[in-house]
C-alpha cells in the first residue's frame, strides 16, 4: 500500500481512502504535507491536525464551488463539492468519539454529498427504510438499460465506513454498468444509524438485514428474486450473517472475510494487526454502545461466524487480501471451509498480481472491484460482457 505517512498505517489508510473513492492527489498532497511531522507521533496524537488539514480542503473546495455556481457552471460545483464531502467525512473519521466538532462535520459532509450529488446529475437517490421506530438511510443507483424491475445488491458497510464512502468508491458505478442496482445502507452502527438515531451494532444481523429485503420486495423496480448482499471489512461478518438467517438473499460476497471479530480484539488488546481508525477503542465501544471496555468485549464475543455458515444455500464468494494487516488471511479459508451447503462456494486470494492485496483491497480496489461485481452479475443475472 501506498504509504503517504511513512510510519502510521492508519493516517495513511485514510489517505488512501480518500484517493481511491474520488479524490484528487494534487488536493491530497496539499492537505498533508503540512502534517507529516504529527503523524510520525502514532496513531492517536495530532488528529485534530489531521482534521483542520482536510476541513480546510474542503473548505477551499467549496468557496471554488461557489465561484461555478456563480456563473451557472452547475457540473463542476457538483464535482468540486463531491470531493469536499469526502474530505470532510475523512477529517471526521478520524476524531475520537466526543469530539466537539464531530457531529456538525458529519451533518455537513451529509448536505455537501446531496448537493453534489443534484448538481452532478448523478444516478444516486437517497432512501429511508422503516426499522425501529425510526429508519435506516441508504443511497439507490440504478442499474443502467433495465426496463422493469433489475436485480439488486444491498452493500454493507464496515466497523467504520458510510454509504456516502463506499458509493464513492469504485462500488459506485461497477454494478449499474453490469445491469445491476445497488443500495448502499448505513446499517445500525454506522453512518446515519450511529450518529443520528443512536443504533449500536447488533449481532444479529439479520435483524435490520430483513427489514431490507421487505422494503425492496414491494419496489416495482426490484426483482425480488434476484436480491444480492456483499459485505466490505466488519461486513465480512455482517453479510455472511444475514445470508445465512434470511433466505430471500440470492447469493453473498464478503471483501474482506471478518469470520471472527472476538478473536481479533484479543489480538488488537496484544497490539497485534493494525488498527482502522485513531483512538479504536472508544470508537468501537461507541460502535457496540457499550458502557466500558469489558462490556464492550461482552458484546464482540458474539461476533463470530462459527456455527452459522452451514445455513447459506446460496451461492457465496469470500475475497481477501493476501497482506490484510487489519484482518488475518486464515479467517478467508476458514468463512469458506464452513461454507459447506452452498451450491457454489468461491474463494479468492488477491495477490500482487492482480493488486489489493491490503484491507477490503483499499491500496487498489479496481481489480478486485470488478472480480467481485462480475461474480455477482453472473450470479444475478446481470452481464459482464
Amino acid at each position: 500500500m501506498f504509504q503517504y505517512f511513512p510510519t502510521n498505517y492508519v493516517w495513511s489508510l485514510s489517505t488512501m481512502i480518500a484517493l481511491t473513492h474520488g479524490g484528487n492527489i494534487g488536493e491530497v498532497d496539499a492537505m498533508c504535507r503540512p502534517i507529516l511531522d504529527a503523524a510520525t507521533a502514532g496513531d492517536d496524537p495530532g488528529t485534530h491536525a489531521f482534521y483542520e488539514a482536510w476541513k480546510g480542503g474542503g473548505d477551499r473546495l467549496i468557496a471554488l464551488s461557489d465561484e461555478d455556481l456563480a456563473q451557472g457552471r452547475r457540473l463542476s460545483a457538483g464535482e468540486k463539492l463531491g470531493r469536499a464531502a469526502l474530505y470532510y467525512a475523512i477529517a471526521e473519521r478520524m476524531q475520537a468519539h466526543g469530539f466537539e466538532a464531530r457531529l456538525a462535520m458529519y451533518k455537513r459532509s451529509l448536505e455537501l454529498f446531496a448537493q453534489a450529488r443534484i448538481l452532478a446529475r448523478e444516478n444516486c437517490t437517497r432512501v429511508e427504510i422503516p426499522y425501529a421506530g425510526a429508519h435506516i438511510s441508504g443511497l439507490l443507483v440504478r442499474a443502467e438499460g433495465i426496463t422493469g424491475p433489475a436485480p439488486i445488491v444491498v452493500v454493507m458497510n464496515g466497523l467504520d465506513s458510510t454509504k456516502e464512502m463506499l458509493r464513492a468508491s469504485v462500488m459506485g458505478t461497477m454494478f449499474a454498468r453490469r445491469g445491476l442496482s445497488a443500495l448502499f445502507v448505513d446499517q445500525p452502527g454506522t453512518g446515519e444509524a450511529l450518529r443520528l438515531h443512536g443504533m449500536p451494532a447488533v449481532t444479529n444481523t439479520e435483524a435490520w438485514a430483513s427489514k431490507i429485503v421487505d422494503w425492496l420486495a414491494k419496489r416495482e423496480d426490484v426483482d425480488a428474486r434476484r436480491i444480492g448482499a456483499l459485505g466490505v471489512s466488519l461486513g465480512g461478518y455482517y453479510c455472511p450473517r444475514a445470508v445465512a438467517f434470511e433466505p430471500r438473499f440470492a447469493c453473498g460476497a464478503v471483501w474482506g472475510a471478518n469470520h471472527d471479530w472476538r478473536e481479533v480484539q484479543q489480538a488488537r488488546l496484544k497490539r497485534e494487526g493494525e488498527n482502522p481508525v485513531p483512538h479504536y477503542w472508544k470508537h468501537v465501544q461507541w460502535v457496540f454502545g457499550a458502557k466500558g471496555m469489558d462490556d464492550f468485549l461482552a458484546k464482540a464475543e458474539g461476533m463470530h461466524l462459527d456455527g452459522i455458515l452451514d445455513r447459506i444455500r446460496v451461492p457465496f464468494l469470500v475475497t481477501h487480501g493476501e497482506n490484510d494487516r487489519q484482518i488475518p488471511l486464515k479467517y478467508a479459508q476458514r468463512t469458506y471451509d464452513q461454507l459447506v451447503n452452498s451450491p457454489k462456494r468461491d474463494l479468492v486470494v488477491f495477490t500482487a498480481r492482480e493488486g489489493g492485496v491490503e484491507h477490503s483491497s483499499l491500496d487498489n480496489p479496481f481489480n478486485a472491484g470488478n472480480t467481485i461485481a462480475d461474480w455477482l452479475a453472473e450470479q444475478l443475472g446481470g452481464t459482464v460482457a
